[in-house]
């Protein structure tokens, strides 16, 4: 069973979470959904999500991939987050896969994740992504993939963006099946 970690807080961006929880799992991947302290989470629109788990009781799991959802303040929540950190970076040096869209590249840029790497971001955060990482390349795409690094632009992205995801878990007949079904 393929396993993806999905940490969310306060502020998070709803479109871009249901998108990858729900595709994701539509395809037949386990996801976890972890709030910092395992209670239900009001997101930028008001809309309350209920969490699978606390973040610190599933950390430290084996995960396939992570993927940090957009909003604000969430994106800085999990940024400042020591347990996001640590799945990240464990991540990281397993070459795992690590995704964000929205805000939440941020927080990848001030682990030092997206160094060296192309990247993308909400549009109004790229000027704090190159800030924080003056070695990655900014890209004005949709998805952008390098290496184990997938990042995505918005709310309005979050489709494409669960579609690469699955791409990348499951293979592209799985995320055509996938985009398929949803008539996308």
């Amino acid at each position: 069973m393929i396993n993806v970690l999905v940490p969310f807080t306060t502020g998070v961006e709803e479109v871009e979470f249901v998108a990858v929880v729900d595709l994701l799992r539509r395809a037949g991947i386990a996801v976890c959904t972890a709030s910092l302290d395992g209670a239900a989470v009001v997101g930028r629109s008001n809309i309350t999500i209920a969490a699978d788990a606390a973040l610190p009781e599933v950390v430290n799991r084996d995960w396939d991939m992570v993927v940090l959802p957009g909003g604000l303040p969430n994106a800085h929540l999990l940024r400042d987050d020591v347990h996001v950190k640590a799945v990240v970076e464990r991540m990281h040096a397993e070459r795992k896969t690590i995704a964000a869209i929205c805000a939440a590249p941020t927080a990848l840029a001030a682990y030092g994740i997206t160094a060296g790497k192309k990247v993308t971001s909400y549009p109004a955060c790229q000027a704090e992504m190159e800030a924080l990482q003056p070695s990655s390349l900014y890209v004005d795409e949709i998805v952008v993939e390098d290496e184990f690094l997938i990042t995505s632009r918005g709310a309005g992205t979050a489709v494409a963006f669960s579609l690469r995801l699955i791409a990348r878990l499951c293979g592209e007949a799985k995320a055509e099946e996938i985009r398929a079904s949803i008539v996308a």
